[in-house]
């Protein structure tokens, strides 16, 4: 990345890259066309509050995921993670913003009304504001976004995801939720009854969406997609280990070895829950149930 260009710099930490963050973030990239200054995304890899408190906040995406969603939503190529650690959390706030501008080019900011930052939280939006306007740099505060007559939140969609409320998870995201891992041998259970899945993780520290079986999309490292049944859950019928969280999916109209490639699965629909079933016949029999209700979710 090449840091002697002049930037537009959106600051904060974008755990979903919801609505509220988009607006943000539009505003970043056209006042950057507009400006000719090089739109470009600060935020940290772990929460701070994980720091600052010793918080586990459990994230929507990894910063891998988080990233890429930038990217491909809103069409920011520039983004780039620091760890927060004890110095940067020690940092003053006038002096985060100076950093900002030596060290990063920074030449407009770009913030939400909430956004704190600085040694105890002491910077707020009107600081910044002050601040760039004292340095004759641009800033930009975005005001609160709703939908639906709601705020939009990273913690309103958590509880969402954790609802099985995926649809309306996704209405507040303005996307699909998304979950990337690279795909882990499994017990080839649904092999042996001639449904095949790609088993896959959920990284420590994301959030865990409802156990149960949803319908999704699984984009493959070829560039293809396939609509797939996915299971979110410890596979009850099969395996006796309640710790056993995994992701199982069954990529609808496909037949290869993805075995250790990145597949990325975007969750639309949550069918049902995850049950443990008499048998193998019997857990086939709905499994062929849920790849119908898959069919009819993405063809209507």
């Amino acid at each position: 990345m090449d840091w002697s260009k002049n930037r537009v710099i959106a600051l904060g930490f974008f755990d979903g890259v919801h609505r509220g963050h988009q607006a943000l973030l539009e505003y970043t990239r056209e006042y950057g066309i507009m400006s000719g200054l090089q739109p470009t995304v600060l935020s940290f890899d772990t929460h701070p509050e994980h720091t600052v408190r010793g918080e586990t906040v459990q994230l929507i995406n990894t910063p891998y995921d988080r990233e890429r969603l930038i990217r491909r939503v809103t069409g920011i190529e520039d983004v780039v993670f620091l760890h927060f650690d004890k110095t940067l959390m020690k940092m003053e706030w006038d002096r985060f913003i100076l950093w900002l501008y030596e060290d990063f080019n920074a030449r407009c900011l770009v913030a939400g009304f909430d956004f704190r930052f600085g040694h105890n939280g002491a910077g707020d939006a009107e600081k910044l504001s002050e601040k760039c306007r004292e340095m004759g740099i641009g800033c930009r505060i975005i005001d609160k976004v709703t939908f639906d007559g709601v705020k939009i939140s990273s913690s309103c969609i958590r509880e969402l995801l954790q609802a099985g409320e995926i649809q309306e998870a996704n209405k507040f995201l303005g996307h699909p939720h998304t979950l990337t891992d690279v795909v882990r041998y499994g017990y080839r259970f649904g092999r042996k009854m001639g449904i095949p899945t790609v088993n896959m993780r959920i990284p420590a520290g994301v959030v865990v969406p409802k156990r149960g079986v949803y319908s999704s999309i699984a984009y493959l490292e070829s560039g293809e997609s396939r609509m797939a049944v996915t299971n979110i859950g410890i596979r009850p019928t099969v395996s006796a280990d309640d710790d056993d969280l995994t992701v199982e999916s069954h990529l609808l109209d496909y037949s290869g070895d993805l075995y250790g490639q990145r597949v990325r699965l975007e969750l639309y629909n949550y069918i049902r829950p995850e049950k443990k079933f008499d048998g193998p016949e019997e857990l086939k029999e709905q499994v062929h149930q849920d790849i119908l209700a898959t069919r009819t979710f993405f063809n209507k």
